[in-house]
C-alpha cells in the first residue's frame, strides 16, 4: 500500500492523502483582490488529486504585499474576490479536498517588480511604498531602507494577522499557514542576518522569536479549534550567521506549544547574496530533523518531482507530507499520475473518468514518464 496516499490528520483536519498543493505566488492580483487568472488557477489545482490545496501567499496589510499584484485579504473587496475564487475551486475539487491559506508580511522585501518586471524594488515611478522591518537594513544594494518595527508597528501588524485568520475562518477555509520564512517579516525578525536589534525584540534566540511567537498564539487563539493553524519556517539561512537546523526545530516545539498544528519546512530567502545548493530533496532533511527534534506534524517542499520521490520520503518517516509547486504547474494532474504510478486509487470528476489507465490503456503513451 502506497504511504502517500494513506490519510493523515493535521490537528483537526483529516487529509486523504500526504500530497498538498504549495503556495505559489501569482502576481496578478489587482489591489490584492483575486481575478479571474486565479480562478482558473485555482479550480485547476482543486481537482489536482492533492488533499490540500494552499492559497499563495496572502498579504495581512496593503503595505505586506511584496508587490501590486500580490494577493491580500485586508479589506471587504478582498475578501469577496477571494470567496468567489474559493466556492468556484470548491465547486470543481476532488472529493475530500482541503483548502489552507497562506498569510503572511513581506517586510523588507515588500514594495518589489513582478519577477518578469524585473523583481527588485518598485522605481520612483511605479507607485513604491515605505517598507518595515527588524532593522534599519536594505534587503540588497539599492533596495529601499526599512524603517525600523516599533510597538507600535508590532501591535498593528499582529492585529492585521488575526483579523486576516479571521477573514478566512468566514471564506471557509480548512487551515491556516502562517508565512514564516523567504526572509518576510516573521523570518526577518527572527534571523540574525537581518535582525541586529539591541533591545528586547533582539540579541537572543529568545527575544528574535518572541514577537513571531506571540502573533502564533493570537491567531491560533481568534480561529475555531477545528480549523487547522500551522507555519512554513526555514530549516536554515545557508550562512554560518544565520539561522540553523537547531533553530528550527527549536521553533517548531514552541510553535507545538503554541497549538500549532503542522509547519512546512523550507529555507534561504534571508539575502540574494547567499547562494543555496538546489537539487531533488535539498530542503528534506531539515523537514526530518524537525519532526524527529518536535514532534509536530512535519511537511517537506523543495524540488519534490516524481511519485517515487514522495513516496520514499513520506514512507520512510522524513517528513508526514509533501508540498508540490513546479511539479503542479508543470501537471496539474500530478496526484492522479502518482496515484496510477504507485497502484492507489483516488475519485476522478466523471467528466474525466475516461482518462483513466485503467480505462484507456492509452494513457501510458500519451504520458511518456
Amino acid at each position: 500500500m502506497s504511504q502517500l496516499f494513506s490519510p493523515f490528520a493535521i490537528g483537526p483536519v483529516t487529509l486523504a492523502n500526504r500530497i498538498v498543493v504549495a503556495p505559489m505566488c501569482q502576481y496578478s492580483a489587482d489591489d490584492g483582490s483575486m481575478n479571474d487568472w486565479h480562478l482558473q488557477h485555482l479550480m485547476s489545482l482543486a481537482m489536482s488529486g492533492a488533499a490540500m490545496v494552499v492559497v499563495e501567499a496572502t498579504a495581512v496589510e496593503r503595505h505586506g504585499r511584496i508587490t501590486h499584484g500580490c494577493v491580500g485579504l485586508y479589506s471587504d473587496s478582498n475578501e469577496l474576490a477571494l470567496g468567489r475564487v474559493l466556492a468556484a475551486a470548491r465547486g470543481v475539487a476532488l472529493p475530500g479536498t482541503k483548502f489552507c491559506i497562506q498569510i503572511g508580511h513581506a517586510g523588507r522585501k515588500a514594495s518589489s517588480e513582478r519577477p518578469w518586471e524585473g523583481g527588485g524594488p518598485l522605481k520612483d515611478n511605479a507607485d513604491p511604498w515605505p517598507t518595515v522591518a527588524a532593522s534599519a537594513i536594505p534587503f540588497d544594494e539599492g533596495w529601499h531602507t526599512p524603517r525600523e518595527l516599533t510597538g507600535q508597528d508590532k501591535m498593528r501588524i499582529g492585529c492585521a494577522f488575526v483579523d486576516a485568520a479571521r477573514r478566512a475562518v468566514r471564506l471557509g477555509f480548512d487551515a491556516i499557514e502562517l508565512h514564516m520564512a523567504h526572509g518576510y517579516l516573521l523570518h526577518n525578525v527572527m534571523s540574525p542576518v537581518s535582525n541586529k536589534r539591541t533591545d528586547a525584540f533582539g540579541g537572543s534566540r529568545e527575544n528574535r522569536f518572541a514577537w513571531p511567537l506571540s502573533i502564533a498564539e493570537a491567531v491560533r487563539k481568534a480561529v475555531p479549534d477545528s480549523v487547522a493553524v500551522g507555519a512554513r519556517i526555514t530549516g536554515q539561512d545557508w550562512t554560518d550567521d544565520g539561522l540553523q537546523v537547531a533553530d528550527a526545530v527549536a521553533l517548531a516545539a514552541e510553535l507545538k506549544a503554541a497549538g500549532l498544528d503542522f509547519v512546512c519546512v523550507s529555507s534561504g530567502g534571508i539575502h540574494p547574496k547567499i547562494r543555496v545548493s538546489v537539487k531533488p530533496g535539498y530542503q528534506v532533511p531539515f523537514a526530518e530533523a524537525v519532526k524527529q527534534g518536535s514532534g509536530i506534524a512535519t511537511r517537506a517542499v523543495g524540488m519534490i518531482g516524481t511519485a517515487k520521490q514522495a513516496e520514499e520520503i513520506v514512507a520512510s518517516g522524513a517528513a508526514d507530507m509533501v508540498a508540490l509547486a513546479r511539479g503542479m504547474l508543470d501537471d496539474p494532474r500530478w496526484g492522479w499520475h502518482a496515484a496510477e504510478e504507485l497502484g492507489a486509487d483516488i475519485p476522478f470528476p466523471p467528466q474525466y473518468a475516461r482518462v483513466a489507465r485503467k480505462a484507456w490503456p492509452g494513457a501510458a503513451l500519451a504520458r511518456p514518464r
